[in-house]
């Protein structure tokens, strides 16, 4: 499988059923096969998942990348052994760290729903090149202080219960089905489910408006069910 394919949510995955270091093995960078340059990628996801790393409070050397060709068998043993015997260093995930289970779990699902949310704002460094092996590149691609910007910032979009309309325009053009919608129904975005992506704002009609972006703060919790049926803006007036 090309290393390009490896998904920060893998990782994430990995770490979270208790794996103590993840090592990925990719091809010289500039030597891929395909045309994507997929080995790119998998540096540039490995640089992003340090930072957030550390941000969760986890030591980001759990989180390895070499390069090396399918000839080089004696420095891939190499690399493998290196990197077991760094993470036993280091210990147990979490306990080393001094978190506790029920915590690093919290963390975990915390960071979970917001993978599609750095994938999303960090796209075009995620797809990138950096050349060679310059190891001040690489800590700039990621800085410290833009991660904890973007974990500071999350967006989020709420939909005004009073000015949605039930026009399903976003419902029906969200890429996540994360927007709960029903005939005559006021909708709400589903914030487990949402992305991010923002493609709910920028189709929800002009006479509308009804889609607010949010920055930094929670969306408000939506209405009960039973409260959602919308009332026209027309038949409002006329019973006043």
């Amino acid at each position: 499988m090309c290393s390009g394919r490896v998904d920060m949510g893998f990782v994430l995955r990995a770490f979270s059923k208790g794996i103590d270091g993840v090592f990925l093995g990719a091809c010289h960078l500039g030597e891929c096969n395909y045309i994507t340059h997929g080995n790119y990628q998998a540096l540039n996801m490995v640089l992003l998942f340090r930072r957030i790393m550390e941000h969760m409070g986890l030591n980001p050397e759990r989180l390895r990348i070499n390069f090396m060709s399918a000839a080089e068998g004696s420095l891939f043993a190499e690399s493998v052994n290196d990197f077991v015997k760094k993470v036993k260093e280091l210990g147990p995930i979490g306990k080393s760290e001094g978190i506790d289970a029920e915590e690093l779990r919290s963390r975990f699902e915390e960071v979970g729903k917001l993978i599609p949310y750095f994938k999303m704002i960090n796209r075009e460094k995620l797809t990138s090149r950096l050349e060679g092996h310059d190891h001040d590149q690489y800590e700039k691609l990621f800085t410290k202080d833009e991660i904890e910007k973007q974990f500071s910032e999350v967006i989020s979009y709420y939909i005004d219960p009073e000015k949605c309309q039930a026009c399903m325009t976003c419902a029906r053009r969200c890429p996540m089905d994360a927007i709960i919608s029903a005939k005559g129904q006021i909708h709400v975005i589903d914030q487990d489910k949402c992305i991010k992506c923002g493609t709910c704002f920028e189709v929800c009609p002009p006479k509308f408006r009804a889609i607010t972006k949010l920055s930094g703060v929670p969306a408000p919790p939506p209405l009960p069910e039973d409260q959602r049926t919308v009332v026209r803006k027309g038949k409002e007036e006329k019973v006043a």
